[in-house]
């Protein structure tokens, strides 16, 4: 079975309680849609825990736009805009840029987009009509409405994305969002994709 789980954002609190909550067995997957830091107040603690369960279980990490925001200002010294969009939870819970830096081998592998089967999964979403090898990733990790608003944005795939809030998960023929906001009091969610079953816990 595969369990995907939407944004995280540094609320490492109810990521251990979706986790307990998950009837994953030794030999499923899990895969991270991206955004684990930033505007919460444990990103640190996330990303050790993430770790720690990529060592027992199969997992695959998926790049927010939070993380490649983070890995701009570390490496080329792009810094505002993360610092507009949450970067001061983070550098606390790490202790500051240094102790971040320990992490960059983490954060340098985390994967643009991973495909299983049917299902592409990806932090933002994809640019509507344009071949996967066309796509831009930038439109990856930030697109929005021109992909949720879009009908069938990859023939034949169904795409699974996080980034953009959302009261309740939408699941479609053509797509598939699950994050619900936790760091804002909504839900943390996750989805089997086999079946398409829904576990959340209440981030109020």
């Amino acid at each position: 079975m595969t369990y995907v789980i939407g944004d995280i954002h540094g609320m490492y609190k109810y990521l251990l309680r979706l986790l307990e909550k998950l009837p994953a067995r030794e030999e499923d997957e899990f895969v991270f849609l991206g955004d684990y830091i930033d505007r919460g107040p444990s990103s640190k603690e996330v990303v050790d825990l993430l770790i720690k369960l990529s060592k027992s279980q199969k997992t695959t990490f998926i790049r927010g736009n939070h993380e490649d925001m983070m890995l701009r200002c570390l490496k080329m010294g792009d810094c505002l805009t993360w610092h507009f969009n949450g970067a001061d939870a983070t550098l606390r819970s790490f202790g500051g840029v240094d102790e971040i830096k320990k992490y960059l081998d983490f954060f340098e592998s985390l994967k643009i987009f991973y495909e299983k089967e049917m299902f592409l999964m990806v932090h933002g979403g994809v640019k509507p009509g344009v071949p996967l090898e066309e796509q831009d990733e930038f439109d990856m990790l930030w697109i929005r409405d021109e992909f949720i608003y879009s009908v069938d944005p990859l023939p034949g795939k169904v795409v699974v994305f996080g980034h953009t809030p959302m009261e309740k998960p939408l699941i479609s023929n053509d797509k598939i969002g699950i994050d619900t906001g936790c760091v804002y009091g909504g839900y943390l969610t996750s989805i089997r994709l086999e079946d398409l079953e829904i576990f959340q816990v209440p981030c109020h």
